[in-house]
């Protein structure tokens, strides 16, 4: 994916072939991350609302309101509005659905992430529109309704080609072809990670202060969700703290991005593509700080 943002970048008549596959390559990595699921993982969860229900509200409603609060402050001070919105919008974001790949690779909770992903995914088109309309009163040329709609379409598609793959194909068959799967889900994501790019380059080249700002404001705003996301659930466990905080800072505005084409300034386009860098950059660069902290948590595991 980082290879395909900085592809589309450094290439933007690849970008701009690449661009109509935008819908095909978000709805088919969420499609494919849901048939990989382990449904059981989900249902085990379920005895825990305790644990749910305030990481649902962080991710999807306390979120964007810090975010708010934050840019608020920082709008008298030179921030764009434009960023502003698309800073929002970024918080009301449900993660990224790779969130849980990264879980596995950095050595967090793979369960945990799945769950969030998957709650959030489902709620955010009906979370996402009313936080925009309350927060930055959706001026982005396109009504609360046909937002919900238009995330509703994508998110319930995704789910039900998931559910036609699962009944038509089978688990076993889906096990035995895993790593297909999983080298086609790169490709998709690859491929999403140059279309994404279209017109960024030239807009930046015009505009350099903006997208120098908006690129800056992506890592920042990660990290701050992802430190904010720690805090408040450290009483879960350092690994479990860890996975809040990576999904809370990697959040899926491929998806609002599809849902918005055509109704959003191409600035707040601008800042969703460039945000993409920090997403697949943060994971290596804090891999040595998961490892330290992790360590005293596996030195408590039971020897097998």
């Amino acid at each position: 994916m980082a290879a395909g943002v900085l592809l589309g970048l450094v290439a933007p008549p690849l970008a701009s072939l690449a661009q109509p596959l935008l819908v095909p390559t978000l709805m088919i990595p969420l499609a494919l991350a849901l048939v990989r699921i382990d449904w059981r993982i989900v249902a085990a969860w379920r005895r825990r609302p305790a644990m749910l229900v305030p990481l649902q509200l962080w991710l999807l409603g306390a979120s964007p309101v810090l975010v708010w609060a934050v840019t608020l402050a920082l709008v008298p001070l030179g921030l764009p509005p434009a960023l502003q919105q698309a800073l929002v919008l970024m918080g009301a974001s449900s993660p990224i659905v790779s969130s849980v790949a990264i879980a596995l690779i950095v050595g967090l909770d793979a369960g945990l992430a799945i769950v969030a992903v998957l709650l959030s995914t489902a709620l955010v088109p009906f979370t996402l529109p009313a936080m925009a309309a309350a927060l930055i009163g959706v001026t982005l040329d396109m009504g609360a309704a046909a937002l919900m709609l238009r995330l509703a379409l994508l998110v319930g598609g995704a789910f039900a080609v998931a559910w036609a793959i699962r009944r038509c194909v089978g688990a076993d068959a889906l096990a035995r072809h895993r790593q297909t799967l999983d080298g086609f889900t790169v490709l998709n994501l690859v491929v999403f990670g140059v279309a994404i790019m279209d017109g960024v380059t030239a807009y930046a080249i015009d505009k350099p202060g903006y997208a120098m700002a908006a690129l800056a404001a992506a890592y920042a705003f990660n990290l701050l969700l992802q430190a904010c996301g720690y805090a408040l659930f450290i009483r879960l466990g350092r690994r479990a703290a860890l996975t809040v905080a990576l999904v809370s800072g990697n959040c899926n505005m491929g998806l609002v991005l599809v849902a918005l084409q055509g109704h959003a300034p191409f600035a707040v386009t601008v800042f969703f593509a460039l945000a993409q860098i920090p997403m697949y950059t943060l994971p290596a660069l804090l891999a040595p700080l998961y490892r330290r902290a992790l360590a005293p948590e596996r030195g408590r595991e039971p020897a097998r």
